[in-house]
């Protein structure tokens, strides 16, 4: 197995609105959409669609959005043979989503917040492991050891952004956080932060090599003293919603397959930006080729 996953579901309810509602204000949606979600289950079907053997540990409910969430991964390829079940709700969330492609959402963690680490075990062969912060820091900090046990680079994607304690970054490889996470985790002003300077104090929490992704303006890479900036690639946004975890998905896939780390972050960064100009329903057909392509296009300008 080259990647393993071990984090959250959500099943998705992503409602279309001109702009996001202000306290007690009502807004008429102009669509909606049922997608199954989650940075756990969507950074693990990233992975498997950019051609990484993938498997996946997290929970779900006895509910019918668990049994969706279990088919979605299960579809797109992805091991799920380490699923915990248990009596009640799943995760779920609700996004909305304005016309420029902005979004904000609110999600009831639910069976997430109840996975047993005990019962997880980090494949063989695994390469990568990939946690994120939707799902108790026990669980992130027994599974990344685990990981680190097993000879695999563990990734931890510091979102939504809490105070994190020091042996989990120590436990961990490669950080990845955006901007606001980043200011959060340093407890400084978002508008004050300097991307370049905030990779290197974060790196100093014990991480190997961080990455602070900036949206459309790209990303920051940090590793050995050295911190470069790639910019981001010029597309049109139909809505920014999971970009995050398909970069994540990607960067955890590349590596896997033996790609340097930089290297596998701008590949990352090329399949976010596929992401966010696809429509939602044509994303499941984008391929490591349209990725490369795209890289390819992008450094021949």
């Amino acid at each position: 197995m080259s990647v393993f996953v071990c984090g959250s579901l959500h099943y998705d309810v992503v409602v279309n609105a001109p702009h996001l509602p202000r306290l007690d204000e009502t807004v008429p949606g102009t669509g909606v959409r049922y997608i199954a979600g989650g940075k756990g289950g969507n950074q693990a079907v990233a992975a498997a669609r950019m051609g990484a053997p993938t498997a996946f540990a997290g929970r779900i409910g006895d509910d019918a959005f668990g049994a969706s969430l279990l088919t979605t991964l299960a579809n797109a390829g992805v091991d799920t043979s380490q699923m915990q079940r248990g009596a009640g709700a799943s995760g779920m969330s609700v996004a909305i989503v304005d016309p420029a492609g902005g979004y904000g959402a609110v999600i009831v963690s639910a069976a997430n917040l109840a996975i047993d680490p005990s019962l997880i075990s980090v494949p063989e062969h695994t390469k990568v492991v990939l946690l994120q912060n939707e799902v108790p820091e026990a669980v992130n900090l027994t599974v990344a050891l685990k990981g680190r046990a097993a000879g695999a680079s563990v990734i931890l994607n510091a979102g939504p952004a809490r105070p994190m304690g020091a042996d989990l970054l120590d436990a961990i490889d490669i950080l990845v956080v955006n901007r606001v996470e980043a200011a959060d985790l340093l407890s400084v002003p978002e508008a004050t932060l300097d991307p370049l300077e905030a990779a290197k104090a974060l790196s100093r929490l014990g991480p190997h090599a961080v990455i602070v992704t900036l949206g459309g303006d790209g990303l920051v890479f940090y590793e050995s003293g050295v911190a470069t900036h790639h910019p981001g690639h010029a597309v049109g946004v139909v809505s920014t919603h999971g970009a995050g975890d398909a970069f994540l998905g990607a960067l955890a896939a590349a590596s896997a397959s033996g790609h340097p780390l930089e290297a596998a972050a701008r590949f990352g960064q090329a399949a976010a930006a596929l992401h966010v100009s696809t429509p939602v329903d044509q994303r499941h057909m984008i391929t490591p080729a349209a990725v490369r392509m795209l890289m390819a296009q992008t450094s021949s300008r």
